[in-house]
């Protein structure tokens, strides 16, 4: 049984009920799901110390059941992070339908037991566009390199999460150059940034350096929001046609990636646990092949390291590129998913710990 103080609730929107802001509250042993301050969901929580386990107690009918459901799975996996696997007693069947389509196993009665490793794989509950995985493996050259020819890229909102121990949700966009332009900017100017990045310039400059990026079949540059806000700026390439590929013995799907955190407000740890997995989570549910992730952060770019080590990346070697000294580093899917990196351990419950006493409404159906 789970013994915590009454909690206020917590912001919880989800990347399927962007319309409606959904909120999460811990009463006792009872995970409450809110909307418009009324309670929609309420269920039992507990924890064998094998198992977290939710019954859905009331609330359990229509579309906005199924993304209040959601919203307890990720609160319930965010307090218990290292457990193996989740058991839903009575889901809603809109979220029960989706997850027997491959991360569930029924148990019967109407108990549904996720494995973790494999919820955390479920990539419609948290991609907004269609990934790549589906687009047909055809061979291609690309400046003497072969590799496959590369899905069209997506447009808008690719992906959405909650951060429960942030209160806020993460999501991922692509890169709108008359919109992103004027912050791109900004940010690349930093000296912060610039230290690292070293593409100081006025717009014009990182106008032709975003549309560049666009036209380039093995980059995908992203915009990072909390809540909607801008905040962080992300190339995501296919690492065969890039540069780092004779460095890592690239594979047909292997991908990198490269970070600019542009405001202040969001640079520390607390924003690293969320931002650094939900990237990486990302980038393994656009495409089902993609088994490796490797990186080439300078070499003495200390706190980078220590935040990818955190996050389960290798370090394999240092190298010389033309303009820095640089560390391959690595991230095996089977290691991201089997370790459940998603949620740091301790920092929702840390979170979740201070509270006040709820009165709030009985659960409404939809």
């Amino acid at each position: 049984m789970v013994h915590t103080e009454p909690h206020h609730p917590s912001k919880f929107v989800t990347p399927r009920a962007q319309a409606a802001a959904l909120h999460t509250a811990i009463d006792g042993s009872e995970l409450i799901v809110l909307s418009d301050g009324l309670a929609v969901q309420r269920w039992q929580l507990t924890h064998d110390g094998g198992a977290v386990r939710l019954s859905l107690q009331a609330g359990g009918q229509g579309a906005l059941a199924r993304d209040a459901a959601l919203a307890a799975c990720e609160t319930a996996l965010a307090l218990y992070p290292l457990e193996a696997a989740l058991q839903l007693d009575q889901a809603p069947p809109a979220l029960a339908d989706q997850l027997l389509q491959g991360a569930a196993l029924q148990m019967g009665d109407g108990r549904l037991r996720l494995p973790v490793e494999r919820f955390w794989q479920e990539a419609g509950l948290w991609l907004t566009r269609a990934g790549s995985t589906a687009y047909p493996l055809q061979y291609t050259m690309s400046n003497g390199q072969r590799h496959p020819l590369r899905a069209p890229k997506p447009s808008g909102q690719v992906y959405a999460r909650q951060i429960p121990w942030l209160g806020q949700v993460f999501s991922l966009r692509t890169v709108d150059i008359e919109r992103d332009l004027p912050t791109f900017n900004r940010w690349m100017n930093d000296p912060r940034v610039a230290h690292f990045w070293q593409e100081e310039g006025d717009l014009e400059k990182h106008r032709a350096y975003l549309a560049q990026l666009q036209a380039d079949p093995h980059m995908l540059p992203l915009i990072g929001c909390a809540d909607g806000k801008p905040f962080a700026y992300f190339e995501v390439y296919w690492a065969k046609e890039n540069r780092i590929g004779p460095y890592c013995d690239a594979a047909d799907f292997d991908r990198g990636w490269h970070v600019l955190i542009g405001e202040e407000s969001v640079r520390g740890r607390a924003w690293v646990t969320a931002w650094l997995p939900s990237l990486m989570h990302y980038i393994f549910l656009d495409d089902v092949r993609t088994q490796r992730i490797v990186g080439e952060p300078r070499a003495d770019h200390h706190q980078q390291l220590n935040n990818l080590d955190r996050n389960g990346f290798a370090k394999i070697k240092e190298f010389d590129f033309p303009h820095k000294r640089a560390m391959l580093v690595t991230l095996l899917r089977e290691r991201f998913f089997g370790e459940r990196r998603l949620a740091p351990a301790g920092v929702a419950a840390a979170e979740l710990s201070h509270c006040q006493h709820l009165n709030l409404p009985n659960a409404r159906s939809e």
